[in-house]
C-alpha cells in the first residue's frame, strides 16, 4: 500500500475562475511515497499535481538539482511555474526527490568527477517511479514527457539513452553538475557525447548567458558532443536572467522564455499544447498601508544588522518576501517556489516568537500586530 496525502500547495489555493474555451477544475496536489527499487527496499518522497479526473493524463515528469550542503537537507522541490503550464494544458505532473534527497530513503551516491555515471544513477530512480505511475489509472503510459533542471537537467538526458516506451521527449533547463577539484567540464561534454550516442527521444535545451554554473560556451560544447554523437536536440540560448540564469526556469518571469519554444517542441513530438483548464492566482495578503515599502525605519523589531537585510531585499528581483518575528529574526527570499512560505519558514528555523510576512514584492502587508 503506498500512502498518499492530500496537500494544500501555494499556486492552487481556492477555486479556479472560468475562462472561455477552457474548462474549470482545481487541481489536485498530493506527495506520496513511491516504491524504490527493490534493491534499495525504499521510498521516494514524490509530489503529483494534477486536474481534478479521472485522466488518464499525459505525464511531465521534472528531476531536481542538488543544493548546497546535504542532500538530505534539501527542500521538497515542486516547480510550480512549469508546473502549473502543464496543469493548465491537462498534464499530470510528477516530481520524486532522488534517493538520500530530503525526505526519500537511502543514501545519496556520487561517482565524483564521472558525470556519465553520475546522471545515470540519478535516473535508475526515474524507473522505479515510471514503473509506479505508470500502473496509476489517471495516467496515459503512452504520452510521457522528461524534464529537469541543473542536476535534474542531467538525469533527465541519461534518462533518454533508456528507451523506455511511452517517452516522447526531454527537457534540460541548464543541465549538468559541478564538482570541485577535477576537470568537471571535461567530463560534462564527455558525458553528453555518450549520452547523445545512445539517446532514444529528441531534446530540447535551454542554457542562460549568465548561468553562474553552465554558460553559453560550455553548453554548445555539451550541445555540440550529443548531436555529433548522433542525439537530437535543439539548443536555446538566452540572454542574461536577472541575477542568474540558472534559476530561470524556477522563475515565473522564466516562463516567457521557456514556453514559446516548448510548445513547438511538443508539437513536433505530438504531446498537448492547449489550454483546457482555467487555474485560480494564486493568493496573497493585501497591501496592509502600515508604510512604504522603501521606509526601512518604519520595519519593527529589527536590530541595525536585521535592516540592512532589509535594504538588500528592496534590491532583489520579483517575486520575493521578507518574514520577520518579534524576537528579530528575519529572512527573506526572492524568486522561485513560494518565496513567501519559503520566507516564513527559513525565519522560523531562528525564531522563539511566530513569524509573519512583513512585505510580499512592493508592498508591505504587516498588519501591526506581532
Amino acid at each position: 500500500m503506498v500512502p498518499v496525502h492530500p496537500q494544500q500547495l501555494p499556486w492552487w489555493t481556492g477555486k479556479p475562475g472560468k475562462s472561455s474555451g477552457a474548462d474549470t477544475a482545481a487541481v489536485d496536489a498530493r506527495t506520496l511515497a513511491a516504491p524504490a527499487q527493490l534493491s534499495r527496499s525504499g521510498e521516494l518522497e514524490t509530489t503529483i499535481f494534477k486536474p481534478h479526473g479521472e485522466g488518464p493524463f499525459p505525464l511531465l515528469v521534472l528531476n531536481h538539482g542538488k543544493s548546497l550542503g546535504s542532500p538530505r537537507a534539501q527542500e521538497r522541490a515542486r516547480f510550480l511555474s512549469i508546473s502549473r503550464e502543464f496543469v493548465k494544458r491537462g498534464y499530470a505532473v510528477v516530481i520524486p526527490m532522488r534517493t538520500g534527497f530530503s525526505k526519500s530513503s537511502g543514501e545519496y551516491v556520487e561517482e565524483y568527477c564521472d558525470m556519465t555515471a553520475n546522471g545515470q544513477i540519478q535516473a535508475n530512480d526515474l524507473d522505479d517511479v515510471l514503473a509506479y505511475v505508470a500502473r496509476q489509472p489517471w495516467a496515459d503510459p503512452q504520452r510521457i514527457l522528461v524534464g529537469g533542471q541543473s542536476y535534474g537537467g542531467l538525469t533527465a538526458m541519461a534518462f533518454a539513452t533508456r528507451g523506455v516506451p511511452g517517452v516522447k521527449g526531454v527537457l534540460n533547463f541548464a543541465g549538468g553538475l559541478r564538482t570541485n577539484g577535477c576537470q568537471w567540464q571535461e567530463s560534462l561534454v564527455q558525458a553528453f557525447g555518450n549520452y547523445g550516442a545512445q539517446a532514444r527521444v529528441p531534446s530540447l535545451w535551454f542554457y542562460g548567458e549568465n548561468d553562474s554554473h553552465f554558460g553559453h560556451e560550455l553548453a554548445s560544447n555539451m550541445h555540440q558532443a550529443y548531436t555529433a554523437a548522433g542525439g537530437d536536440a535543439t539548443l536555446v540560448k538566452f540572454g542574461a536572467f536577472k541575477n542568474d540564469a540558472h534559476g530561470m526556469s524556477g522563475s515565473r518571469d522564466g516562463v516567457r522564455i521557456w514556453w514559446p519554444e516548448t510548445e513547438k517542441f511538443l508539437r513536433q513530438i505530438g504531446m498537448p499544447t492547449e489550454e483546457i483548464f482555467k487555474l485560480a492566482e494564486p493568493s496573497r495578503p493585501a497591501k496592509s498601508g502600515f508604510a512604504e515599502i522603501n521606509n526601512i525605519a518604519a520595519v519593527p523589531y529589527l536590530r541595525e544588522d536585521g535592516r540592512d537585510q532589509y535594504r538588500a531585499f528592496l534590491n532583489k528581483s520579483q517575486p520575493r518576501a521578507f518574514a520577520l518575528s518579534s524576537s528579530g529574526a528575519w529572512s527573506w527570499v526572492e524568486d522561485g517556489d513560494d518565496p513567501a512560505g519559503r520566507a516564513v519558514a527559513s525565519c522560523q528555523k531562528n525564531s522563539v516568537s511566530p513569524c509573519k510576512l512583513y512585505a510580499i514584492d512592493n508592498d508591505v502587508v504587516w498588519s501591526g500586530k506581532a
